[in-house]
């Protein structure tokens, strides 16, 4: 390519994203920096969290600043280099954006990778990366569960949320999924081995505290938190004694002009539950520990994480709409190469 197409954010998003808070422009491919090397992005994260690094607020990373490209996890190879540690060639994965090239100095987040453990580089955006090993650490380092108990996860359909479900099983746990609508229910059972599966979609908060107390009439031990708003309140009403909840998103709050927040935050006090903010970052010194057990899992059929691969970057808006809308079938990703 003689260009390098790159996806901005030129308006603040209020509410829900629309078009006209991006702009795809070109530039011309960047040279090396000193010290530093360009990669060619192949394929690009989309994730809940980017909507939220929209937004002009404190957080754990700064906001993208307007007229900059959207920040995201991405898989490619090195196209030049002014650094002996990476080579024209190499596979790498990093934080870089949604744009054909990314600029890179030695010594940041981006490393290599062998892509030849795996069927396609985009499994180190999804089982491999982030996704895969938040479910990894954010169950079984943070959670801590043990055989026996109960697992609840919101968002269970979801990259993350079926990852948690399956790792669950394989820690002993009995485990409770809820998710939007009949498919993803379905799937929840029988693609990701959940023990019950609960349809959030029109239903109440005592509604749905009923269900999840049916399927659970001693409480729940664990919580993997990924939705917030309805979902979490109906959740709360059901903790067990010393309750340990795992706050990992919050997408049902994203696209939300006003916080509504928690109204049944009392219940983590009269069970003496803990919520714990949890933020895979924090592991990646660890990532090589984890991802051969999770692709181990994967060769013994005990985990499947499925992937949505939507094509082009002139398509981010469409493709990164799936996350709130519900219709990704997996871990997406875009793929621009």
């Amino acid at each position: 390519m003689t260009q390098n197409r790159r996806y901005l954010l030129v308006r603040r998003p209020h509410g829900t994203p629309v078009p006209k808070d991006f702009s795809l422009v070109e530039s011309a491919v960047p040279d090396a920096p000193p010290g530093g090397f360009v990669v060619r992005n192949h394929f690009c994260s989309l994730d809940p969290a980017q909507r939220g690094w929209m937004d002009d607020a404190p957080s754990y990373m700064p906001p993208i600043a307007l007229g900059d490209p959207i920040r995201a996890s991405t898989v490619g190879v090195v196209h030049s280099s002014d650094t002996p540690e990476f080579q024209p060639g190499d596979w790498v994965m990093g934080l870089n954006a949604l744009e054909d090239y990314s600029v890179n100095q030695a010594g940041g987040f981006t490393m290599k990778i062998d892509v030849a453990q795996v069927d396609s580089p985009s499994k180190f955006l999804s089982a491999l990366g982030a996704v895969g090993l938040t479910a990894y650490f954010g169950l079984l380092e943070v959670a801590q569960p043990q055989a026996g108990e109960v697992l609840l996860v919101s968002g269970a359909a979801g990259a993350v949320g079926s990852a948690v479900g399956q790792i669950g099983r394989i820690a002993g746990c009995r485990t409770i999924g809820i998710a939007g609508g009949a498919e993803k229910c379905r799937r929840l059972t029988e693609d990701y081995g959940y023990d019950v599966a609960i349809d959030y979609k029109g239903k109440t908060v005592e509604q749905l505290a009923a269900e999840i107390r049916a399927a659970a009439p001693e409480g729940v031990n664990i919580v993997f938190e990924n939705v917030g708003g309805d979902v979490m309140d109906a959740e709360l009403l059901n903790l067990a004694k010393k309750a340990r909840i795992v706050l990992c998103g919050l997408i049902s709050e994203y696209n939300s002009p006003e916080k509504i927040g928690i109204r049944n935050l009392w219940q983590v006090l009269a069970q003496q539950a803990t919520i714990h903010g949890y933020l895979i970052m924090d592991y990646a010194p660890r990532f090589g520990e984890a991802a051969p057990v999770m692709a181990q899992w994967m060769a013994e059929g005990k985990l499947r994480i499925d992937e949505d691969v939507q094509q082009g970057l002139e398509n981010a808006y469409d493709a990164f709409m799936r996350l709130f809308t519900g219709a990704n079938t997996g871990k997406l990703v875009l793929q621009i190469a």
